[in-house]
């Protein structure tokens, strides 16, 4: 075995069985407490150390593993940063480092990238480990803020909502679905206004990113293979996912290729994966590039300030903060945010962007009264609607996947069940009775899972999907504690177009502090419908005959606050999801995109904040509508598209001057 395969293979075993909870983090715990907690300090690790790297002295105490970190070192021998670019892009997150690659294929422009987070390691690229990297320093631990009735089987009765801190941001910590949306979700964003934002103009971006290796769709007209970021089918597949399929037939829903525009329909999940490890925006398109000398990256380094005259309102620059020392670099033509849809609206009213009568709340000068944040969404998902199932060694349990040989396997061939997503098999979308979307819009995503909430826990297991969840101890084991590390299967529904709306806020002018995150889940009372009508339908492909021959019994899951209601009521299901309802992280529009004539628009459609010059979003918080999708691959086609937008602009420019 190669060294390097050793050192990852010895760190996998390690922690995997490890209690996470080491490495659970508080809301706002300093960043030095934050990083010491970031991994299991224990004799083993020493022992460990000692006999995979016996000469290896880490460059710092509290980052033993910092040498399975990739690296992006300054160019031609460069000690600091240049005092001004071109570009300055706050955030290597999804769109951040599609973006970054894209403008330095110009040689003659320089572009920096700051990132507040560290680069990703070598066990980052694992995808069966993605839930144990939630409560690492690869994350930005957010809290929603405490709302009465949800999140009530949580630990602090707070959902949690974590966002990627790393060069590839959340595509270093997500679970790789690669997800587009579907055609009437872009064309009505366009129709809104938003001019060059329907499904023909975006889809060609998405080609462009995609390098697309998926078996029996390679002659499909919608996939790209040529571009940057790999999309394949998990090799490794539990007999599950051919009953979901199945299933899904029987009750009229094709096997598709679920990105494609002519249908809704099933399919096995399509990755952000390479030979059974994960893709991540970063490796796509920052790391083959990271030797072009127009092209800084600087990791570590915390924006807290977009600099604005604020008597032309002309962006010039930023404020960041690296090594606990505060820096100042300028653009000579644009600040680009694409610090994610927490991260870019606090960072724009930190600078005086934002609501009036909040900023001077604050004490914050305003720049331009624009209303950041006031629209957020997200998509929450119901994971407890689980079922026994009475033949072995049908799905997945970590305890028993969990050996020295699955690993030397994936790590050989990335094929063994460490290379599955979390459990995730398959993607399937529907449309439920209670649907008020357009006819080719589905209200629903159901996400096929390769066993359930149980599969992680046992004697000795990281219990990760749990905790990445934060549900409660008590809460789950009074729930499932009975079936824990049995053969179950699950699906979870995904709510795709809340009518419920969220917002977030400021907490104070300290840009270390995190804002106030309002969910405002299950407000509406249509989303709730179409949650329970869901779960009828996930029932519905239970009781056919591909489910029936693993013999698929519904658990009755014992929840305290809903023990005076009869199961399987509406009633019950509407109290279980307000118990065990958690976010997907696909929050949006806090930054919404918009004509001038939509009140709540932050940014234009070319992405340019209202109001203010040389200063762009370009990120998941420009989306201005909900969409059928998870957000990373979004992301990303937002970031190729902005950089040719930004080139256009710039092209036209330099010839007329």
């Amino acid at each position: 075995m190669r060294p390097k395969d050793r050192l990852t293979l010895a760190w996998i075993l390690l922690t995997l069985r490890t209690t996470i909870g080491q490495g659970e983090f508080t809301e706002n715990l300093p960043d030095n407490v934050r990083e010491q907690r970031s991994y299991p300090q224990t004799p083993i690790i020493d022992m460990l150390m000692q006999s995979v790297a016996p000469n290896y002295t880490p460059s710092s105490p509290n980052d033993i593993f910092d040498f399975l970190r990739d690296s992006y070192p300054l160019p031609n021998g460069l000690k600091s940063p240049l005092k001004e670019y071109d570009y300055v892009i706050v955030g290597a997150g999804s769109a951040g480092c599609a973006l970054a690659s894209r403008l330095t294929e110009d040689p003659g422009v320089t572009v920096l990238l700051l990132e507040a987070g560290r680069p990703e390691q070598v066990p980052t690229d694992v995808p069966a480990i993605a839930p144990w990297f939630q409560f690492t320093d690869y994350v930005w631990p957010y809290y929603m803020e405490r709302q009465p009735n949800m999140c009530l089987g949580m630990r602090n009765k707070r959902c949690f909502w974590p966002r990627g801190r790393a060069v590839g941001g959340s595509s270093v910590i997500n679970y790789m679905i690669y997800t587009r949306g579907r055609p009437g979700d872009w064309d009505r964003i366009a129709k809104d206004g938003n001019y060059g934002w329907s499904y023909s103009d975006v889809l060609k971006y998405y080609m462009k990113s995609e390098r697309s290796n998926l078996r029996g769709f390679e002659y499909s007209p919608y996939r790209g293979r040529a571009g940057n970021l790999n999309v394949e089918f998990i090799e490794y597949k539990t007999p599950l996912i051919e009953s979901f399929l199945e299933a899904g037939r029987i009750l009229g829903r094709p096997t598709v290729d679920y990105n494609a525009p002519e249908e809704m329909g099933f399919g096995y999940v399509q990755a952000t994966v390479l030979g059974g490890r994960r893709v991540s925006a970063a490796k796509a398109f920052l790391h083959p590039y990271k030797n072009r000398t127009n092209l800084h990256i600087l990791p570590v380094s915390r924006v807290t300030k977009v600099l604005i005259n604020p008597e032309n309102k002309q962006a010039y620059g930023v404020q960041y903060v690296r090594n606990k020392l505060n820096y100042e670099v300028h653009a000579r033509r644009e600040v680009i945010l694409s610090a994610g849809p927490i991260a870019s609206p606090q960072l724009l009213m930190l600078s005086g962007i934002g609501p009036k009568e909040q900023l001077s709340k604050h004490g914050i000068p305003l720049i331009e009264e624009l209303p950041v944040g006031q629209t957020l969404y997200d998509h929450i998902t119901f994971p407890g609607l689980i079922y026994t199932l009475n033949t072995t060694r049908v799905s997945l349990i970590e305890n028993r996947e969990t050996t020295l040989n699955t690993v030397v396997q994936w790590l050989q061939f990335g094929d063994s069940a460490m290379a599955s997503p979390g459990a995730v098999e398959g993607i399937g979308y529907i449309k439920t009775p209670n649907s008020k979307e357009p006819a080719d819009i589905p209200d629903i995503e159901l996400i096929s899972i390769g066993g359930s909430l149980v599969s992680d826990g046992g004697e000795g297991a990281s219990k990760g999907v749990r905790r990445g969840m934060t549900i409660s101890e008590k809460v789950f084991d009074e729930a499932y504690g009975s079936i824990d590390a049995t053969e179950t299967w699950s699906a979870f529904p995904m709510l795709l177009h809340p009518k419920s709306t969220g917002y977030l806020e400021l907490k104070d002018n300290n840009p270390f502090s995190f804002p106030r995150m309002y969910g405002n889940y299950l407000t509406e009372r249509v989303d709730v419908s179409e949650f329970v009508a869901s779960i009828r339908y996930i029932q519905k492909m239970a009781s056919t005959e591909p489910f029936q021959r693993y013999g698929a019994r519904l658990h009755q899951p014992r929840f305290s606050k809903c023990r005076k209601l009869e199961f399987d009521s509406d009633e019950y299901w509407e109290c279980a999801l307000r118990v065990l309802a958690v976010s997907l992280h696909h929050q949006i529009a806090t930054c919404r995109m918009g004509p001038p004539s939509d009140p709540r628009a932050v940014v234009d459609p070319e992405l340019r904040v209202y109001g203010v010059g040389g200063l762009r979003v370009v990120d998941s918080s420009v989306i201005p509508r909900t969409i059928s999708a998870h957000t990373n691959a979004p992301a990303i086609m937002i970031g190729e598209k902005a950089a040719d937008m930004i080139k256009q602009k710039w092209s036209f420019l330099n010839k007329g001057s």
